[in-house]
């Protein structure tokens, strides 16, 4: 269903936003996130579950909401890009972009001629209604978020090149792989990561772009926003059943002396 991106405008002004991560690629569970009141779900299909056709299903669960759609593609590719888009995906995450030229390529996959690469294939798409919002093709590229990864080194490393692609709405620092790149995969309070992380931070914030992340180890969502964070993500659909199951399993079998 094509409508107005109201997170897109939220970000634009200033304003912060809570979403969760959907992995398990269910629309029901998607749905049923969506209408809890999360400003947006971040629909994971380079980790998470699913395919296009489960993809689908879960926006149109949360068709009947105002929480906005933001699908994580597998990776920096045009086509991979264009279908997502057709599907009617209201923001896009492109992971690991590391340079300027990246940056550029993506930004590209999510415009129309002559402002990009995207097929235009508008009529049929679900993403235009079918081809019933006459507006879409002329419309979409304002309405679209469009979110680039840092996580790696290299991409710190090129950050102020990568801020300066123009239609770039946002970053989305991604610690754990950042880690990862300089040999310190799951110790995201080493002093190399950390000093990588607070470059990225100051030199997004000094864009002036909104700014992306998920809680790194020992920080809550409160504390992300704090440090001047607009998109944060507060767990997943995945640590929320898996730790409120191991919560009363843990209660239950200390109650039994087990």
């Amino acid at each position: 269903m094509y409508r107005r991106n109201v997170l897109k405008q939220k970000l634009l002004a200033g304003q912060k936003a809570l979403g969760c991560w959907a992995a398990l690629g269910s629309p029901v569970v998607s749905e049923l996130l969506a209408l809890t009141g999360f400003d947006y779900l971040l629909l994971d299909q380079e980790h998470g579950l699913g395919d296009m056709g489960s993809l689908v299903a879960q926006m149109q669960a949360m068709s009947a909401t105002p929480c906005t759609a933001v699908v994580r593609v597998p990776w920096n590719d045009h086509v991979i890009l264009k279908r997502v888009l057709d599907a009617g995906a209201e923001g896009v995450m492109i992971p690991a972009i590391d340079t300027a030229e990246q940056a550029r390529a993506a930004v590209a996959a999510c415009r129309y001629p002559v402002a990009g690469i995207r097929g235009a294939g508008a009529s049929m798409a679900r993403a235009s209604n079918y081809g019933m919002a006459g507006d879409y093709a002329k419309t979409a590229g304002d309405e679209l978020l469009v979110i680039l990864q840092i996580e790696s080194a290299l991409a710190v490393g090129n950050i102020d090149e990568i801020l300066a692609v123009e239609g770039i709405d946002m970053l989305f620092i991604g610690p754990g792989d950042l880690a990862a790149s300089v040999g310190h995969m799951g110790n995201m309070k080493h002093p190399e990561v950390a000093a990588l992380i607070g470059h990225a931070e100051k030199r997004i914030l000094a864009s002036g772009k909104p700014m992306g992340t998920v809680p790194h180890p020992g920080s809550t969502w409160q504390d992300m926003f704090g440090r001047g964070y607009a998109f944060v993500n507060a767990g997943s659909d995945v640590s929320r059943l898996r730790d409120g199951a191991l919560a009363d399993i843990r209660a239950f079998r200390a109650a039994q002396g087990a």
